[in-house]
């Protein structure tokens, strides 16, 4: 996990594109994400299911988990190019305004049809997450397009402007 010195940063949606077809991609996502499996063994032992709470790491990682879990799950990321532009569609997990959360949206370029796509992908994301132990909550942000704010369990999501 990047920052960790391993070397693997999880697609987030905010960079290029990962090379998939680069040697080993799959192979190092499936890695990372067996790696997060054996912290939430280690780390929540006392839990009822270890595997379904995240652990303090991803407390104080929420983005890089969020990701990890939406691309181990086979999630397409969104990507930018070198310009900023946005060159495909999928997910995008950005901090959120909340501390400790981070926020998932459903991206792609202009006359992609994201926008028409979002609502059935984020419930995708939202389960792949629930599943991990994440509270995952809808909301609708400008121009009454959805994103998914997701944290641990226990701290509360705020209410935001305009609901879910």
């Amino acid at each position: 996990m990047e920052g960790d010195g391993a070397g693997f940063e999880a697609a987030d949606g905010n960079g290029c594109p990962p090379a998939e077809t680069a040697p080993g991609r799959a192979t190092a996502v499936q890695a990372a994400f067996n790696g997060l499996l054996q912290i939430r063994r280690l780390m929540n032992e006392g839990a009822a299911d270890p595997l379904a709470v995240p652990a303090d790491w991803e407390r104080h990682h929420v983005v890089r988990a969020v990701a990890l879990a939406l691309e181990a799950a086979g999630i397409t990321p969104s990507a930018v190019d070198e310009e900023g532009q946005r060159v495909a569609t999928g997910y995008c997990v950005r901090a959120a305004e909340a501390p400790g959360a981070a926020r998932v949206e459903w991206l792609g370029p202009a006359g992609s049809g994201a926008a028409y796509a979002e609502q059935e992908a984020l419930r995708h994301c939202a389960a792949v997450l629930r599943r991990l132990g994440w509270e995952a909550l809808e909301y609708r942000g400008p121009r009454r397009r959805r994103y998914l704010e997701v944290e641990p369990p226990g701290r509360g999501l705020p209410e935001r402007p305009g609901g879910r």
